[in-house]
């Protein structure tokens, strides 16, 4: 698998944007972005930290390809060329 990248809140948003999510809300320093599926809709929280702990980012991404059917790897590929 490769190595994850360091990025901001703000990439990471723009990221997720690309497959289909959208900001829901804004509390404090948490993003919330929601994307709808036909059983249901996903929620991932987004802390607006300039860089990205690499934990936090890890399960944002495991989560996000559970959801979109997209492989981990694959994602932190294509985060890895913004």
């Amino acid at each position: 698998m490769p190595k994850l990248p360091v990025v901001s809140h703000k990439e990471l948003i723009k990221f997720l944007e690309k497959y289909g999510y959208s900001v829901e809300r804004q509390k404090g320093s948490h993003v919330r972005l929601k994307k709808l599926f036909p059983s249901g809709h996903h929620s991932i929280t987004v802390p607006t930290h300039k860089e990205i702990a690499r934990g936090t980012l890890s399960d944002i991404l495991e989560k996000v390809s559970i959801y979109t059917q997209t492989s981990k790897s694959k994602l932190i590929e294509e985060l890895s060329q913004l």
